[in-house]
């Protein structure tokens, strides 16, 4: 029997550290091809060039494939996104996989999955369902649920807005957060071992911080961005601050951490810290701060509140550890302090984290294989009417 070729997207650090369990199994499958497609940030130099990451662990890369134009206006980003439907189209007609599997709502990971439609390529998604009222992810990430054939959302809410979607519940498997399953089996570093790794004396308290542009909201990004950094200086703490991604506004925020860290001895800036990094400075951490979707799925693993700022992730399901706040300084001063007080608190009364799943990359991995083995993929979707009526596409 012919392998299966299944095909893995990658555009981002943050997109690559959550497949990687998903990723090695695949490789480990040997009834799979695995075919790893690296495209957007990844190959930036002023993104990391975090592709390194990837090489690094082991994993070969079929392709690199740049897309990322300069610029992070609205139409910088249209045009990337023209770019991945050119260049995928293309690599796709060449290179035909029996699946693609993509995660989250990237506006690079849409034209990808254009792309692959055209080619009658069956897509397998991961995280669909959620909802961020605060970014435009929400329209590209129910999108790319409406060209997916399988669907592995995180909780059981999410699933039941796929299949509110339309799509037949026969093809939604909710699997729980893969992010989460890292937290369990990667082996993370003492907090001894981070300190030396970023030549940096965290001591205690320290925070993480990410904060990425709110796309639904014009010309908010430099004001909301500063609210942060001025609570910031309201605390005697170090900060690790990660940069944001390649969204509309993400340069204004670069740019304003650069400055920022430049004249503190406290802050330590950097552009990627990698997914074992990342997530072993989490652990030891007071809190988590910013906008950055971690801090809701990942962060309550570990028993760190997260300070949770503005719209971006309004509408996602979190724990009780998560404390929502307006993006102005004084709401985030007062979730900071509510933070500090929790953390003691959480050491006695853990807090449930409604991501967290046994066997999540496990689960993905039969369900794919299956449906391909087993020739199961019907392109022809029915649309699932909750009425009980089937009306065709």
């Amino acid at each position: 029997m012919a392998k299966k070729r299944i095909a893995v997207l990658t555009a981002t650090r943050a997109e690559y550290g959550i497949l990687r369990p998903l990723i090695e199994r695949f490789y480990a499958d040997r009834d799979l091809e695995i075919s790893l497609l690296v495209t957007g940030a990844h190959l930036s130099e002023e993104f990391g060039n975090t592709y390194r990451e990837i090489l690094d662990d082991g994993f070969p890369i079929a392709v690199k494939i740049p897309i990322l134009e300069k610029g992070d206006t609205a139409a910088a980003v249209s045009r990337t996104m023209a770019e991945a439907l050119e260049a995928f189209g293309g690599y796709f007609e060449e290179n035909r996989a029996d699946m693609l599997v993509v995660l989250g709502d990237r506006y690079e990971t849409l034209a990808v999955c254009l792309a692959a439609m055209n080619a009658r390529i069956p897509i397998a998604h991961l995280h669909g369902g959620e909802i961020t009222e605060g970014a435009v992810d929400d329209a590209i990430r129910h999108s790319i649920t409406k060209l997916s054939y399988l669907h592995f959302p995180s909780t059981q809410e999410y699933a039941n807005r796929i299949i509110q979607l339309g799509e037949s519940p026969d093809r939604v498997f909710p699997v729980g957060a893969l992010g989460v399953e890292n937290i369990r089996k990667v082996p993370l570093m003492t907090k001894t071992e981070l300190e030396a790794s970023l030549d940096f004396p965290l001591g205690d308290p320290y925070a993480v911080v990410t904060f990425h542009p709110v796309t639904l909201e014009d010309g908010s990004v430099e004001s909301q961005f500063q609210a942060l950094l001025d609570a910031l200086d309201d605390f005697t703490m170090k900060y690790i601050i990660t940069k944001a991604n390649a969204d509309a506004g993400g340069h204004i925020i670069n740019r304003m951490i650069d400055q920022y860290a430049a004249v503190r001895g406290n802050v330590y800036a950097v552009a990627s810290l990698g997914m074992r990094r990342y997530l072993s400075a989490v652990k030891y951490s007071r809190m988590v701060i910013g906008n950055s979707s971690s801090g809701i799925i990942e962060a309550p693993s570990f028993q760190v509140p997260t300070v949770n700022i503005g719209d971006r992730q309004r509408g996602r399901t979190a724990a009780e550890s998560v404390i929502h706040c307006e993006a102005e300084r004084g709401d985030i001063r007062k979730a900071m302090e509510e933070a500090a007080a929790m953390k003691e608190r959480l050491k006695k009364e853990p807090v449930h984290n409604p991501y967290e799943a046994e066997g999540t990359s496990r689960k993905i991995a039969a369900v794919c294989k299956d449906f391909l083995l087993h020739d199961r993929i019907y392109l022809k979707k029915t649309f699932y009417d909750l009425h009980g009526k089937t009306v065709q596409e």
